[in-house]
């Protein structure tokens, strides 16, 4: 009796001690598989975004009149609408596409334009866009997306509703077919602390970028950026201007400053790149010249935002000057971006931003882009 009664707490225990170790084994297989996972996520994501091909003609393969294709990031109409309109005419539409990502439901006609060339041309998805948020580069690739749906159009120039260009068409399609290359500004940039360490793994720190959203890209290039699924979700959730300072708010306010300030165009298609490894098929400069106010100071971070181009400062002088500039020097990576086409030094901008219509009007009438029409430029549209 003494006996059976021992072996019953000996046996429970037996039983206890056996369900801890499965437990602990269960436990250590599982930590195993999770870090297996984690470090195959990482090595995927570290080495290129997951992308979901789409088919198409093959870049490889197309025989024709290789197309650029314009890509307007519009806020409703197209103020310099009659400048681009000369500076189309002088082209062969053979040559050239153009469309255009306007606020939803408005249409490009004869009662919104004074160019046919952007008759009809607005995207019909088109989406709400917000400065600062992730709507500008969903608009980006809805423009790239329906630029793509073209197999001739083989160079995709993006351009703001006040940008203008700084040569004729001809100059400029053959400035753009002579490069293999994208035309990409792109630079490593540790100052201003944008990366948000949440983004890790997918997004490692050293495969931030930053640079300039205006871009220039070859085909496959754009199709990268369209097919993306992987970076376009991580900077939807973590790339996200900060709120402007609004001292009511009290402790809320200092918290909302302590927020990484992202601006997921000055950064999405420099990191994506990194990201797919196709960085060394860049030029790493962008093609339109942006006049920046560096009068404020310091502790305003240099102010840093664009100037626009009014009539008094859009003279001869003034755009010779842009045209003469060969080289862009990048602080922060200590490296001077010489700007050449197949090893020929060549004008680094074709375009520049912010022009005032005022400024458009004098470009027409120093026949920088085309022949000067007084009525297309004074008239309204009937």
């Amino acid at each position: 009796m003494n006996m059976t009664k021992k072996a019953g707490p000996i046996a429970a225990r037996q039983v206890i001690w056996s369900g801890r170790k499965l437990a602990i084994v269960v436990c250590i297989a599982l930590s195993l598989f999770a870090i297996f996972r984690f470090q195959l996520q990482y090595d995927v994501s570290y080495a290129a975004p997951v992308y979901r091909p789409r088919f198409r003609v093959s870049h490889d393969i197309f025989i024709g009149r290789p197309k650029i294709a314009f890509l307007f990031l519009a806020r409703r109409d197209l103020p310099l609408d009659f400048l681009w309109g000369s500076f189309f005419e002088n082209a062969d539409v053979a040559n050239f596409s153009i469309y255009v990502h306007s606020s939803p439901g408005f249409v490009l006609d004869e009662s919104t334009s004074r160019s046919k060339f952007f008759y009809g041309r607005q995207l019909s998805n088109s989406i709400q866009v917000v400065w600062g948020e992730s709507s500008m580069i969903a608009a980006e690739r809805l423009l790239l997306d329906a630029a793509l749906e073209d197999p001739a159009n083989r160079r995709f120039v993006l351009l703001s509703d006040s940008c203008v260009p700084l040569y004729n068409f001809s100059y400029i399609y053959n400035y753009l077919m002579a490069s293999t290359r994208s035309f990409v500004d792109s630079f490593v940039d540790g100052k201003e602390h944008r990366y948000n360490p949440k983004m890790s793994p997918i997004i490692p720190k050293d495969r931030w970028r930053k640079g300039s959203q205006w871009i220039s890209l070859i085909r496959s290039h754009a199709e990268v950026i369209v097919d993306d699924e992987i970076i376009f979700s991580v900077f939807k959730t973590l790339c996200k201007r900060r709120p402007p300072l609004d001292t009511s708010k009290g402790k809320l306010n200092l918290k909302q400053q302590k927020q990484h300030n992202c601006i997921p165009d000055e950064h999405y298609v420099q990191t994506l790149f990194a990201m797919s490894g196709i960085e060394h098929e860049l030029e790493r400069r962008t093609l339109t010249y942006t006049q920046w106010n560096l009068s404020a100071t310091k502790m305003e971070n240099k102010g840093w935002h664009p100037m626009t181009f009014g009539y008094a400062n859009a003279g001869p002088q003034q755009i010779k000057e842009i045209k003469s500039i060969n080289h862009i020097y990048y602080e922060t990576e200590f490296r001077t971006e010489w700007c050449r086409t197949n090893l020929t030094s060549v004008p680094c901008f074709l375009f520049a931003r912010k022009f005032s219509r005022g400024a458009s009007m004098r470009l027409l009438s120093e026949g920088v882009v085309g022949p000067f029409d007084v009525a297309a430029v004074l008239g309204t549209p009937p």
